[in-house]
């Protein structure tokens, strides 16, 4: 079992930043691929940001790229995803999830182990 606990959630202003972590217990950290998504009000969650186990390679959703950075500490055993230049459209819970697949993956059905949540709000 791996434990998924988000922080950094608030709210941020049109252009402003927040940082989100998500803390892991349990298994080895360094085994698992990260990812972060995110749900908005009346949709479906979506994918935003991939990291690998060892944080050399990550992959982004277009709507972000550019904007947000996904980063991971294994000594911490924590994630993290750097968000700039936030916009209203960017107001979700943003969850973060663990997954042993080895190549990237977009979809939720491939990840294991899932955050309870943490909020986003971005004012205009």
């Amino acid at each position: 079992q791996v434990q998924l606990v988000e922080s950094g959630g608030g709210l941020a202003q049109a252009g402003g930043s927040l940082r989100l972590s998500c803390a892991a217990s349990g298994r080895t950290f360094s085994d698992y691929a990260m990812a972060w998504f995110r749900q908005a009000p009346g949709k479906e969650r979506e994918f935003v940001a991939h990291i690998n186990w060892s944080g050399g390679d990550t992959y982004y959703v277009d709507s972000v790229k550019g904007r947000f950075t996904i980063s991971r500490d294994n000594a911490k055993n924590t994630v993290y995803l750097q968000m700039n230049s936030l916009k209203p459209e960017d107001t979700a819970v943003y969850y973060c999830a663990a997954t042993t697949a080895i190549v990237v993956v977009t979809g939720e059905i491939a990840y294991d182990y899932w955050g309870q949540g943490t909020q986003v709000t971005v004012s205009s």
